[in-house]
């Protein structure tokens, strides 16, 4: 699986320890996403965004939100003039999930257009 296929994939629900995915699959599903990295001490992925203007991130942080709610899984965002910090992590199972990585790769989706 890469990107490209994550990209086309859609979020499940999942609740549990039994849904966080071990180190090494992360670490294989990071080196799909360029520029991702672990955060929050491994238990989210976090990607910096850098813009023109404020009215590109905020077109940037439309789009995401717009997917995000089709997807039902939503990044913690941090924006300001021209940045915006993008992080995923499934608070329900108390770490990383699939659903991370694979809206992690929409969001690059999003901006390869």
């Amino acid at each position: 699986m890469d990107a490209n296929d994550l990209s086309t994939r859609h979020c499940k629900p999942c609740k549990g320890k039994e849904h966080a995915l071990d180190g090494a699959r992360v670490t294989a599903l990071l080196k799909q996403l360029p520029g991702w990295q672990l955060g929050d001490e491994g238990k989210a992925i976090v990607k910096d965004f850098k813009f023109a203007d404020f009215h590109h991130t905020l077109g940037f942080i439309n789009a995401v939100g717009f997917m995000a709610n089709h997807e039902d899984h939503h990044p913690d965002l941090e924006a300001g003039y021209g940045h915006c910090r993008v992080l995923w992590s499934t608070h329900d199972v108390g770490g990383l999930s699939l659903n991370d990585f694979i809206c992690a790769a929409r969001v690059e989706a999003l901006l390869a257009r």
